[in-house]
């Protein structure tokens, strides 16, 4: 079912981000991730151990917003902090379940991935990253 967009270009890129959000957050519900937990563990798989600001610095999101959200995995126990004691500068790793969680979801993310290709064509997702990467450059 087609639905009328706004007449406001922010509302209809919100509505697109949320709609894209639901499709990977109900592909990765199997694994007990949302996508914006599997997009932090993947990032400090790749990144470990990482600091809070250049993990922020690297996935593009301010500092409270990702403190929100590490914090939740923390308590999962997801990730931990490999800093020394005494020192201001948290160094986050994955936990051993941490590892099996994002292993898990790994294939799920894929299929989402997927599905997103099959519905909306892989030329029209280079383009419309493309369209993102400009829009997002004009903050910068």
């Amino acid at each position: 079912m087609k639905k009328e967009s706004s007449a406001c270009n922010c509302i209809n890129i919100r509505r697109a981000a949320q709609a894209v959000t639901e499709i990977y957050d109900g592909y990765l519900a199997e694994s007990g991730l949302k996508i914006g937990q599997f997009s932090m563990l993947k990032h400090i798989n790749s990144m470990s151990p990482v600091n809070v600001s250049r993990l922020a610095e690297k996935m593009r999101l301010d500092r409270t917003t990702l403190v929100r959200g590490l914090k939740a995995l923390e308590n999962e126990g997801y990730i931990s902090d490999a800093s020394e004691k005494g020192t201001r500068s948290r160094r986050l790793m994955l936990t051993p379940e941490g590892e099996k969680a994002l292993e898990k979801a790994v294939p799920l993310w894929e299929q989402a991935q997927r599905y997103l290709e099959d519905n909306l064509g892989t030329d029209t997702l280079k383009d419309f990253t493309a369209l993102l990467s400009k829009i997002e450059s004009l903050t910068n």
